[in-house]
């Protein structure tokens, strides 16, 4: 997520120390993501471009594997596969150990005809451990070269809930291909094929290209997944994932950027899915899933005080992340995106909400008046909130089988671009000329692997640095926003590090504050400081 702290900041600080009152702790320095005014000056792009189709980020690519569905079988065994056409001889060669991204290729079970791409993490512990599809412990059984992988739950009221995979084939050794089925109470519910993808560095590639490691500092608390920098400390907050780890907030005193010294752990008993922070004068703001906007007092930066929730009242309210742009704390929640005078930090005034559709919106970025709502499945929309009680949608993108995640909006060459990042397989950056919100125009893209999407993303003047899940961090430079390029990367994923497997693991939250470093969270092994050589 891109951020914009006003360099008023600054001048304040000065002003109190010359009055003979000295600024309470460290003050931050300029905001590096401002960048200049048009960042492509004096680079090279003179604005033109020819405008890029959008076809969505899968076609159907047919059926990934040649096992197919017993029909009416709803055991979720390995009856319920017909592995006839496979060629079970070449699964001597499939991988045994380590992470893999499965690509699946979601069908009618009754049809077999396409209904969309989706992916799964699926882990073979190394040491011999429990297998894990996503989040659920799988049993294994094998019968010759074939490998049946199952999880069985039974729930209080009798229900059962089946998930089976089978491998069918290893084209090529490591990965393999198979079939995936999904039954509740007898009835069979849900297929797939699927291929994997080795989850490792990119070929040819080591753990760094112009990019090195000044400190690593392990989080003990939740699943690590956003982070802001000011007064001199990083508050870094977690997520619940597993029940026996609650989620929370974790403070970093940054003094010695070698060296980072954990100065404070808060958690909530029964509050602990935090996702998002973002902080203005001495106000810091925790998205809460049960509580919405969580406002603590860091006038003591290193002893944060909880004040109170907002928008406050006893309804429960899921707010996913926090925005601050000028006078404004945006949140996105269930009931849309918040709107939040915050001049004075510490007293935050409800305006109003944006909600054109019922769900989630996912993020959003903000710029002067302008708002740009990452809305998920719904697309990506712009919106004039000049006047915060007539909200008005300018313009949207959307795409087949979207998910808009997030986004970071800069000037070049007179024009207003965005740089938007989906979640899911097959998403990727897409940058798109929003200069007239009621025609927005794709002018550019750039993609790794398919299987592994972008988390969040940060724009500082011509580099857009990306913290990419599994991909770690990628710094590109966009000073031709056509054409995207790599010129540096940290692999912050590693196989062997504790706690990987899932799908959302890796890279999540990245800020650039303008003092030298870039701040990243890993969800395994928390908060890393690099620097760009």
């Amino acid at each position: 997520m891109n951020w914009t702290h006003p360099r008023r900041t600054i001048l304040l600080a000065s002003a109190l120390t010359l009055l003979g009152c000295p600024p309470a702790g460290p003050t931050d320095p300029p905001d590096a993501s401002t960048g200049e005014p048009d960042a492509s000056t004096p680079y090279e792009w003179d604005g033109s471009y020819v405008p890029l189709e959008e076809t969505g980020n899968w076609s159907d690519p047919g059926r990934l594997s040649p096992c197919t569905f017993v029909p009416g079988n709803g055991a979720c065994d390995l009856s319920t596969f017909d592995l006839s056409a496979c060629n079970t001889d070449s699964l001597v060669n499939a991988g045994t150990g380590g992470q893999y991204m499965l690509t699946a290729r979601d069908e009618d079970p009754a049809s077999g005809g396409y209904l969309s791409a989706t992916g799964m993490q699926f882990n073979f512990p190394n040491d011999g451990g429990t297998p894990n599809l996503g989040s659920l412990h799988m049993t294994e059984q094998r019968e010759g070269n074939v490998r049946l992988y199952t999880n069985h739950t039974a729930f209080a009221d009798g229900g059962t809930r089946r998930s089976a995979l089978v491998t069918c084939e290893s084209p090529q050794a490591p990965e393999f291909t198979g079939c995936y089925a999904f039954c509740r109470n007898g009835k069979f519910l849900a297929a797939s094929t699927f291929k994997s993808d080795r989850v490792a560095w990119r070929a040819g590639e080591s753990e760094a290209s112009g990019l090195e490691l000044v400190s690593e500092s392990y989080v003990d608390i939740g699943y690590p997944s956003d982070i802001y920098v000011t007064k001199g400390h990083a508050y870094v907050v977690s997520v619940t994932m597993v029940a026996s780890k609650p989620g929370g907030l974790t403070v970093f005193d940054m003094s010695n950027k070698a060296a980072p010294v954990k100065v404070k752990t808060v958690q909530i008993p029964g509050d602990s899915y935090w996702n998002g922070v973002w902080a203005k004068g001495n106000a810091l703001y925790v998205a809460s899933s049960t509580k919405g906007v969580l406002l603590f007092d860091i006038s003591d930066p290193a002893d944060p005080k909880l004040i109170r929730n907002l928008p406050g009242g006893s309804s429960a309210i899921n707010v996913h992340t926090v925005f601050v742009e000028g006078n404004r704390l945006y949140a996105t929640s269930n009931s849309g995106v918040l709107l939040f005078d915050v001049t004075r930090p510490l007293e935050p005034v409800e305006l109003n909400r944006y909600a054109p559709y019922p769900g989630l919106p996912h993020d959003m970025f903000a710029v002067g008046d302008q708002l740009y709502v990452n809305y998920g499945f719904r697309g990506y929309m712009v919106v004039d909130a000049s006047n915060p009680n007539d909200l008005r949608t300018l313009g949207t993108f959307t795409y087949p089988l979207q998910y808009s995640h997030h986004n970071a909006v800069g000037t070049f060459a007179g024009r207003t671009l965005a740089f938007e990042g989906g979640e899911g397989p097959g998403e990727h950056l897409r940058v798109l000329d929003i200069t007239d919100p009621a025609n927005i125009v794709k002018i550019g893209a750039f993609q790794l692997r398919a299987p592994i999407s972008i988390h969040n993303i940060l724009l500082v003047g011509r580099k857009l640095y990306v913290a990419w899940y599994q991909e770690g961090v990628r710094v590109l430079d966009v000073s031709n926003p056509t054409q995207p390029t790599q010129v540096a990367y940290y692999n912050t994923w590693r196989e062997s590090d504790p706690g990987r497997g899932g799908y959302f693991d890796g890279a999540m939250g990245i800020r650039v504050p303008g003092d030298g470093y870039i701040y990243v969270v890993d969800t395994s092994r928390g908060l890393l400081l690099l620097r760009e050589q």
